[in-house]
C-alpha cells in the first residue's frame, strides 16, 4: 500500500458491531487510524471534532440514516464517502452516489474488496487535490481550486463534492459540450456505476445554486451540457 495513504483517519459508521470491528481490524492492519460510530446521531459531532480523511457509512442506521448523513456531510465538507448497503436493489446505492458519495459496497462484502475501494477513493482524492491549486473566474463565479470553494460576488455557495467537480470541469473547459456519458466518466469515474439520471439531478441542483449565473450552464440538445463563458 502506498505510504501516502498510511496514517490517515477513517470514520466507520455501522450499527452492526461485528461488521464494525471487522472493518476496523483490516483498516488498522493497513495503517489507518480508525474511529467508529454505531448511531447516526454520533456522526456529525465526530466529524467536526476529528476531521476524518474518509468515511465508511452504512445506509441503515438508527438516529439518522446514512443517506441523510451523506447529504449533510457533502454540503459542508470535502470528505470522501463509501456507502455500505445491505439491500439487493440498486436504488439506495445510486441515490447515495447522486447525493455525493464517492463509491459503495454491498453487504456481504469481502474485506479485500472494501480495502481496494478505500485505496481507490483515497488515491483519486489525492490525485485531484494535487492537480488543483489555482483560481478560476467566469462572470460573477469565482472558484478557489485549492480550498474547493465557490463564490458568487464574494458570497460562498455551498456545493456538494459532485456539484463542485461538475462546475470545475465546466469552468476549465468552457464552451465544450459534454455528453452525459463523458460527465459520468470524468466526474464519477469509469469504475462506478451511475445512471444518466445522476447527471441531470446534479446539473439541476448546480443551476439552482448558481443563482443569476445559472444560464451559463446550457443544455445542448441531443448531446448534453456545456458552460458558456461569454
Amino acid at each position: 500500500m502506498p505510504k501516502v495513504l498510511n496514517g490517515l483517519k477513517v470514520l466507520v459508521v455501522d450499527d452492526e458491531e461485528d461488521i464494525l470491528e471487522l472493518i476496523r481490524f483490516h483498516l488498522e492492519e493497513e495503517g489507518f487510524f480508525v474511529q467508529t460510530a454505531i448511531n447516526g446521531l454520533e456522526v456529525l459531532p465526530k466529524i467536526e471534532k476529528n476531521q476524518p480523511d474518509l468515511i465508511i457509512l452504512d445506509i441503515m442506521l438508527p438516529g439518522i440514516n446514512g443517506l441523510d448523513l451523506c447529504k449533510k456531510i457533502k454540503s459542508k465538507a470535502n470528505i470522501p464517502i463509501i456507502m455500505v448497503t445491505a439491500k439487493v436493489g440498486e436504488t439506495d446505492a445510486v441515490l447515495g452516489l447522486e447525493l455525493g458519495a464517492d463509491d459503495y459496497v454491498r453487504k456481504p462484502f469481502s474485506p479485500r474488496e472494501l480495502m481496494a475501494r478505500v485505496r481507490s477513493v483515497l488515491r483519486r482524492q489525492t490525485s485531484e487535490e494535487e492537480q488543483l491549486g489555482g483560481n478560476l473566474t467566469i462572470g460573477k463565479i469565482f472558484l478557489n481550486e485549492k480550498a474547493h470553494k465557490v463564490y458568487i460576488e464574494e458570497k460562498e455557495i455551498d456545493l456538494t463534492l459532485i456539484e463542485y467537480k461538475i462546475l470545475h470541469l465546466f469552468m476549465t473547459n468552457p464552451m465544450l459540450a459534454f455528453t452525459r456519458e463523458k460527465l459520468l466518466d470524468k466526474v464519477w469515474g469509469h469504475d462506478i456505476y451511475v445512471t444518466d439520471r445522476a447527471v441531470d439531478v446534479n446539473i439541476k441542483r448546480l443551476r439552482d445554486k448558481l443563482l443569476e449565473e445559472k444560464e451559463r450552464l446550457e443544455t445542448v440538445r441531443g448531446i448534453g451540457y456545456r458552460f458558456n463563458n461569454a
